[in-house]
């Protein structure tokens, strides 16, 4: 029985569920320091950015785990799902936005979270692509052995050939 998750996509996701505290505390504090400097369309996308990424990377890393662990395609794909469309483009706003006023740490933060997101996107695909074809090949062989199972063996009359009385 060959095992189908990712080690590397398992030690992404490890350092990533350590990383996302330290990075929220530090995104939420320098937040704090510059918000009265933002305009106020600023502080209403900074605020709503943050509860965003902080739902959704909770949703994210705990699917990552349970697809990548239980070899679960559905919660995989999900996850791949959620590290492409919203949490990637929200990071990399946060990292290329001059509008934000980015201090340096928050800079090099969010480099560091961009990495681990790109990362995992590439490593939750090639897993997912694997695993879906390793299922498809097991649901195709359990197909053909069941098929197998019910063919008559020759030379016996069966119901279908019309043969008996």
């Amino acid at each position: 029985c060959e095992i189908l998750s990712s080690l590397p996509l398992q030690m992404s996701l490890y350092f990533n569920v350590y990383f996302f505290p330290f990075w929220w505390l530090v995104t939420v504090a320098i937040l704090y320091l510059k918000y009265p400097a933002l305009s106020d369309y600023y502080k209403f996308i900074l605020v709503t950015i943050m509860i965003l990424v902080s739902l959704t990377e909770l949703i994210r890393l705990y699917l990552g785990y349970v697809g990548n662990l239980l070899e679960k395609v559905p919660e995989l794909a999900g996850f791949w799902l959620l590290t492409l469309l919203p949490q990637l483009p929200v990071i990399l706003f946060l990292l290329f936005n001059e509008g934000l006023k980015i201090h340096s740490l928050e800079r090099a933060l969010h480099i560091i979270f961009a990495a681990f997101l790109s990362f995992q996107v590439v490593a939750a695909f090639f897993t997912l692509r694997r695993m879906v074809n390793t299922l498809a090949s097991r649901f195709r062989l359990t197909e053909f052995h069941r098929l197998e199972e019910q063919r008559p063996e020759p030379g016996v009359p069966s119901l279908a050939t019309g043969s008996g009385s």
